[in-house]
């Protein structure tokens, strides 16, 4: 009977008390304190948004100049998301937990009629990606919007679902389950692949924590597997990127799926330990397509070498260590899902970005966080990024130092 049935896994329990008070972290236990993450993940968005708009306008004056445009413009484009972001993640950082929980299924749903207006008129489309908005002033990606909802959403719908798991087995989750799957069709429908890979990444860590039970983890596992393969075989030219980089690139996929791969490639090896210099590229003068949002960590790894990239895996490493230190730590299991979402979304994101440009995946037209050009993505990692201060401010730890300082 489903009444009777019980999670095959434990769901993740979050201590019921801080183990340590901010004054025993010493020695390697600094790593672990809350203090040290909160000031870490702030110190680290910050870096890497500041030397985001160094390369966006480093990367982008070669394209700016050949359009007849000022060198300046990528820039400022650039440096506006930022304040808008700033603003929004601002908003997001001061408010409370309880919004978050009360409103998170506004915005999910608010992010799928966003994404399903890509379907209409008003969708346009960007080198093969049709899921975009032109608003006329400017244009939007509404995908990035589903994965901020996505991480607020799911943690408080699948929470409260799995109260109700050993009365109505699997069926409690049917409400949550097919709202997501509705977002990941709308994404994958606008044949954004890598976007609908990061929402099955939120959401496969949303569903692991909560205790999904694993037998059905394993059919959404073979499920997203068959969509994935379905859409792949479905576009020649992504057919032809996928076999090409995973087998021999041939002399015509040189000049076509491949271009881009080679070129990323040249870069990063041009660069060396120290790089050429900031500004010296010789791939961003239109060798490089896309060198300043979705191939910029090529241009990082050719301007500063092996020491620049290392510097932006170091920052992205401190993020996720700060939220997953702090998600172990924090009494809240909303707050722990959330910050555990987040750090997928952010992290898992720059590393797919990374694997495309050296190689390991195909592309995927999937930007790195905080660095990449583009409006849509900025202004949602630093909301998101404002979401993460704010819950970390709330924890009696982190909350209890700021206000003795």
């Amino acid at each position: 009977m489903a009444s009777t049935d019980t999670h095959k896994r434990k769901a993740y329990r979050v201590p019921d008390k801080p183990a340590l008070e901010i004054t025993d972290y010493t020695g390697w236990r600094s790593l672990l304190n809350p203090l040290w993450c909160y000031h870490g993940f702030r110190m680290a968005v910050v870096g890497l948004t500041c030397f985001g708009l160094i390369m966006v306008f480093s990367s982008s004056t070669v394209t700016m100049a050949a359009l007849g445009k000022s060198p300046f413009l990528q820039l400022l484009n650039q440096g506006a998301f930022c304040l808008i972001g700033l603003v929004l993640g601002f908003v997001a950082l001061m408010m409370p937990v309880t919004f978050w929980k009360r409103t998170g299924v506004l915005f999910v749903v608010g992010a799928c009629l966003l994404q399903a207006l890509t379907f209409t008129p008003l969708g346009i489309d960007v080198y093969g990606n049709k899921g975009w908005l032109n608003l006329g002033f400017t244009t939007i990606q509404p995908a990035e919007f589903m994965k901020f909802a996505m991480c607020i959403w799911l943690p408080s719908s699948l929470h409260a679902c799995s109260k109700m798991y050993h009365k109505k087995g699997i069926k409690a989750y049917a409400a949550p389950l097919v709202l997501y799957a509705i977002g990941v069709a709308l994404v994958m429908g606008g044949r954004d692949l890598g976007t609908a890979m990061i929402l099955v990444f939120i959401g496969g860590v949303a569903f692991l924590i909560v205790g999904f039970p694993g037998k059905w983890m394993g059919v959404g596992v073979l499920g997203a597997v068959v969509m994935v393969g379905a859409l792949a075989v479905s576009s020649p030219n992504r057919l032809r990127r996928i076999l090409a980089t995973y087998g021999d690139c041939s002399a015509a996929d040189a000049q076509s799926v491949c271009y881009q791969s080679i070129h990323a490639k040249y870069a990063i090896a041009s660069g060396g330990f120290l790089g050429l210099g900031i500004g010296n590229s010789r791939e961003k003068w239109n060798y490089l397509p896309a060198a300043h949002n979705d191939f910029i960590f090529a241009i990082i790894g050719e301007e500063t070498g092996f020491v620049g990239c290392a510097i932006v895996l170091l920052f992205f490493a401190i993020l996720a260590w700060c939220m997953i230190v702090i998600a172990l730590q924090v009494t809240d299991r909303y707050v722990a899902m959330v910050l555990m979402c987040v750090a997928i979304w952010i992290v898992g994101q720059a590393m797919v970005n990374i694997g495309v440009v050296v190689g390991v995946f195909p592309v995927l037209g999937v930007p790195m966080p905080f660095v990449s050009a583009g409006g849509s993505s900025m202004i949602m990692c630093l909301t998101a990024a404002g979401l993460v201060v704010g819950l970390m401010r709330s924890q009696p730890q982190i909350k209890q130092s700021r206000q003795s300082a």
